[in-house]
């Protein structure tokens, strides 16, 4: 029986890569109108696959908005194949909420021009994470087609179910040579049988589980084959024996479902993260490619879930108008950074420069969103008038003590804070300068007639505030008082201590960390390890001469100092390192690099917090990691993915035997070859693309435990990390994690890697100076220790209470001016304190946020536990009126009990999460 085979007409479009997002617009717009052209001209020419990204929609319109009925047409149609993605996105640094806007995104702008594809196409992501099955089936989706991650040791086959870490099962595709296979096909001579022979029969039809054949004709921003149907016909003309056709990705996924059915056995079964770089790059480390922008979507990605969209859904709740225009403004920009390539950093300097412009606009909109929406709830608040006050807000749906660090325009003198209920609060100053002549000089009375109170003397200062008791998913009034000194003073320190740690720097700058609440010591945490990088943008690589450097072969300056409210110690290296890869193989230090870690202990905090700041201005091609030593030895370690938990292997056993039995090493390592990779190996026919390195991803924390204790880092820049021995080595059994906090490279590709061997991934002749980030850097990171198995540390909540700091606006009628623009006094009438939802059971928040077209708001929870149910309850303050659980589209797919004031979640197992729609 002869093959049917699916010759799909696409392009690969990626925005942004060695090129600019100008440059591809410009070139779309010639090539999406000859697209559009051709399947008017051409009947024949019956579809074309819009690469799966609703984004080149909205590039195309924004300069030829007069030839939407032409695309609505075609769309309708399905001829040209819109969806199911806004941009093409990553999906290992990239966290789950901001995959589910994407898809919500992409699909809902498809429907606009006249329907969505509804395949999950992922043709160029560098893996697929494991609980992608549950998210497209959250979206109805049940199909997928991909390129990276699979190899022939897991699937006989390129076509098999797929199973996710939650059990959710899709049918799945692999492009088993990649998406532009089909891209440059001969059209005269004895070329034109080899190539249908070689690219079709034998690397496309060969592996396939039916008689279903995926044929894509295509290949980078490539323009369309016009006469692709004079050569298909060609082509059935040549083998009559088997089938060829322009089809579309939707009509082979549905001939594929049939095919499947009538089969008498199963199709194979593939389970949980796709990551495997045998026949294809997988780019294991480009998770820490631009540190420095990979830092900035860590933070922002929190930032805008975790903070602003609560914040403005407490607002809305209180009658203020919900900003939709701009939060969708803001994750389209998102969306474009979070495209494969952009958030992979592989692109060159001025794409870089994009991709900051654009986190620098969401910074801005959300940072301004968050502070607009705060004023105006303050200001609604009964005597507010002519009150000088401090209201903390609370993100998060329970009800929590913390200190809140803000910046605050005080009166000189003594100051207290007093809380509603007349207690005084402590508080801690920072730091502080005069600022009485810039504050007051942009003050603005809109209304001469009221009576306002100016101080003689304003300082800026950095207050940390001792909050407590704030509602859940609220906020709490507190009023600064004159004449009452309230401060808690910071004084010099031996040790930083609350009620959860003992901390102490031993003599070579390490962090001693005594946990109360089992006694036991950690010995020598947070040690900073120097050591080369002979990568480029889309892999770190170790040279094969290296020269590692850590911070405790230096001495240390130390300084501690803190208050009843926050502590924080000081730990400054003069370091010496290489200036280059050069002098690391010759063994020379010559480059300074001053590196301080700051280490911070707030009251009632169980995360200490750790900023390293390092002056890079001279080394280049180096990284940098922070070593945290669990005192035990595993051979597996907990980190999180997109809404649950994964434990992963510290090495990829199989894996690593089969990449080395496939390039002739021997089955064990030699002592000396880097990082465990054998250096003097050829690649040959059935060789790995890319070894199975274990430097993994995680979205917010990674740990280690055992022995009924365990620790965790809380990365706040870079998430990628490596399970080491005490020599550094990746084995076995490691009890260190090694985090990655920063990595440079000069070129976005380079040839023969020890980690990537063979041809230069990118561009090998573009240098990328700017990636080697000479210049000043701070990352962010918390770490923890825990009592107790993994299920009862509960670390994805620790995760996200450290990722949702308590938040605080400053009133006062003198500030109301040119500073923060003026507004109008209004007399306020809501109370003081209030609380919108609080959250009780085992499962993990991932969202809180308005409906995106409906008037209520949206809950969404995931179970972060391993292998365990879990279940929560929902308390409202105001009376719910309905209730249903949704999908990922927020459309009702069944009810959920609930009463007056509360919402009962069912419980849930591993890795899956829940959403649930609320009209109060």
């Amino acid at each position: 029986m002869g093959k049917n085979i699916h010759v799909v007409a696409h392009s690969h479009w990626d925005r942004e890569w060695y090129f600019t997002t100008s440059r591809s617009k410009i070139y779309l717009q010639k090539d999406l109108g000859d697209v559009m052209d051709t399947l008017e001209r051409e009947p024949e020419f019956t579809a074309f696959l819009l690469d799966g990204q609703s984004c080149l929609i909205d590039d195309y319109l924004a300069w030829k908005p007069e030839d939407r009925p032409r695309m609505e047409a075609l769309v309708r149609a399905s001829r040209l194949v819109a969806g199911p993605w806004y941009t093409q996105t990553d999906q290992m640094v990239i966290s789950g909420e901001s995959i589910v806007r994407n898809l919500y995104f992409g699909i809902r702008r498809a429907e606009e021009l006249g329907g969505s594809m509804m395949v999950a196409y992922v043709p160029d992501s560098f893996g697929q994470a494991g609980n992608m099955p549950q998210i497209y089936r959250g979206f109805g989706i049940d199909t997928t087609l991909f390129w990276r991650g699979v190899s022939d040791d897991m699937a006989a086959h390129t076509d098999f179910t797929w199973r996710g870490d939650d059990g959710s099962t899709v049918l799945a595709s692999q492009i088993p040579n990649g998406y532009y296979i089909g891209g440059n096909i001969p059209e005269e001579g004895p070329l034109v049988e080899k190539f249908w022979d070689e690219q079709c029969m034998d690397k496309a039809a060969r592996r396939a589980a039916t008689d279903e054949v995926y044929f894509p004709v295509g290949f980078d921003q490539a323009p369309i084959r016009t006469n692709l149907p004079q050569i298909v016909a060609a082509r059935q003309a040549a083998d009559p024996e088997n089938t060829y056709r322009i089809s579309s990705l939707p009509e082979f996924m549905d001939d594929l479902r049939r095919a499947v059915a009538e089969r008498t056995e199963p199709l194979e079964e593939v389970s949980g993260e796709l990551l495997v770089g045998k026949h294809m790059r997988i780019h294991r480390s480009i998770f820490s490619s631009r540190s420095d922008l990979k830092a900035l979507n860590t933070q922002l990605q929190n930032y805008v879930v975790n903070v602003m969209e609560p914040i403005l859904l407490l607002s809305s709740q209180l009658g203020n108008q919900y900003p939709r225009g701009a939060v969708d403004a803001l994750w389209k920009l998102m969306f474009e950074n979070a495209a494969h390539d952009s958030i992979g950093s592989s692109v060159n300097d001025e794409v870089n420069e994009d991709v900051y412009l654009r986190y620098k606009q969401v910074h801005d909109i959300a940072v301004n969103l968050v502070e607009l929406h705060e004023r105006l709830i303050v200001t609604s608040l009964r005597d507010s008038e002519n009150r000088h006050s401090l209201t903390v807000f609370n993100a998060l749906p329970a009800r929590r003590s913390g200190v809140v660090t803000t910046k605050m325009y005080l009166p000189g003198g003594d100051l207290a804070l007093v809380a509603e209920d007349g207690r005084r609060v402590p508080y801690t100053v920072l730091a502080k300068r005069d600022l009485t002549d810039y504050v007051l000089t942009q003050t603005i009375r809109l209304d001469p007639s009221r009576p306002i109170e100016i101080p003689d003397q304003v300082l800026e200062a950095t207050v940390a505030v001792d909050a407590s008791d704030v509602p859940a998913l609220g906020f709490s009034r507190l009023t600064l008082v004159s004449g009452e000194d309230g401060e808690d003073a910071l004084a010099p320190r031996d040790a930083l201590e609350n009620e959860f740690y003992r901390v102490s720097v031993n003599a070579d700058g390490s962090l001693r960390v005594e946990s109360k609440a089992d006694g036991t010591v950690y010995e020598r945490e947070a040690v900073l390890v120097e050591s080369g990088d002979d990568g480029d943008s889309f892999n770190y690589s170790p040279p094969r001469a290296d020269l590692v450097v850590r911070s405790t072969d230096f001495e240390p300056r130390v300084e501690v100092e803190g208050s009843g409210v926050v502590q924080r110690a000081r730990v400054s290296f003069d370091m010496m390192v290489p200036c280059d890869l050069e002098a690391r193989a010759a063994g020379v230090c010559e480059a300074r690099f001053p590196v301080t870690l700051e280490v911070t202990l707030e009251k009632g905090s169980p995360v200490i917090g750790l900023s390293v700041h390092v002056d890079n201005t001279e080394p280049r091609s180096h990284r940098l990691c922070a070593l945290f030593d669990a005192q035990l030895a595993t051979s597996v370690n907990y980190a999180d993915e997109q809404f649950g938990s994964i434990v992963r292997e510290n090495v990829h056993e199989r894996d690593m035997a089969l990449y080395r039995a496939s390039v002739g090493a021997p089955e064990e390592p030699e002592p000396d070859e880097p990082g465990g990779m054998p250096v003097n190996w050829v690649q040959k026919e059935g060789s790995w693309q890319e070894p199975p390195v274990a430097i993994e991803p995680t979205q917010s924390y990674v740990g280690l435990f055992g022995e009924g204790r365990g620790i965790a880092v809380f990365p706040q820049g870079v998430r990628e990390y490596q399970i080491v021995d005490d020599e550094l080595r990746s084995g076995g059994r490691g009890n260190q994690i090694c985090l990655t906090l920063f990595r440079t490279y000069g070129f976005m590709g380079k040839e023969n890697l020890l980690y990537r061997p063979g041809r230069a991934s990118g561009e090998k002749t573009m240098e990328t100076p700017a990636a080697q980030l000479n210049h000043e850097m701070t990352y962010e990171l918390g770490f923890a220790t825990f009592a107790g198995a993994f299920n009862e540390a509960h670390v994805a909540d620790v995760a996200r209470a450290f990722n949702t700091p308590l938040d605080a606006y400053e009133y006062a009628p003198f500030l109301n001016g040119r500073l923060i623009f003026s507004q109008m006094e209004r007399t306020g009438t809501e109370e003081p304190e209030r609380s919108l939802l609080s959250v009780e059971g085992g499962l993990t928040l991932s969202c809180v946020k308005r409906a995106e077209d409906r008037p209520g708001l949206v809950v969404r929870l995931y179970n972060g536990l391993e292998h365990e149910e879990a279940g929560a309850r929902l308390t409202f303050a105001d009376e719910v009126t309905c209730a249903s659980y949704v999908d990922l589209l927020e459309r009702d797919c069944a009810p959920v009990e609930h009463d007056a004031h509360t919402v009962t979640v069912e419980p849930v197992g591993h890795c899956r999460f829940v959403t649930v729609y609320v009209e109060l």
